[in-house]
């Protein structure tokens, strides 16, 4: 059965694909191309969740050879953002308002990033949206939550 939500939708669609994960992931890192750098790989996508991973590489490490705390942010965001769009009730829309993050752990391996929400989430007013980064042992290296103001849109 077809979602009504246009992201999942093209998710969806592009998961019957050779290399469809890699396809959506790189479309829809082109809305920011700032996602662009770290590469990212969405593996999971639906109502309330996202899951992306990327790997530890030169382009995203720091001077002490780990993955930079900002590319690991970069990452959250996106994720946050794709389940934002792939969640939204369609009379509504949402805007980025502030990020609160505690670094664990050093990241040390390729990263998977999780983005939650629930169905409480989209209403109007400051919503949070939990974001975890692991590393490939499974140890949480940040976690936190990207707070986002959800509005009514106007009417036309």
């Amino acid at each position: 059965m077809a979602s009504s939500n246009y992201l999942i939708n093209l998710y969806e669609r592009c998961l019957k694909l050779p290399f469809g994960r890699k396809i959506f992931s790189t479309m829809f890192a082109r809305k920011a191309p700032y996602f662009k750098t770290i590469k990212p790989l969405i593996t999971e996508l639906k109502p309330n969740f996202c899951q992306l991973t990327f790997k530890k590489r030169k382009a995203v490490q720091n001077h002490i050879g780990t993955v930079h705390a900002i590319a690991v942010c970069n990452g959250m965001e996106m994720a946050m953002g794709a389940l934002a769009e792939a969640s939204i009730p369609k009379h509504l829309r949402w805007l980025p308002k502030g990020m609160n993050v505690q670094y664990l752990a050093k990241t040390d391996s390729d990263v998977t990033i999780e983005a939650s929400a629930s169905e409480s989430t989209w209403q109007p007013g400051d919503q949070p949206i939990s974001v975890e980064a692991k590393r490939s042992d499974g140890t949480v290296v940040a976690a936190g939550h990207i707070t986002i103001y959800v509005s009514e849109k106007p009417s036309r």
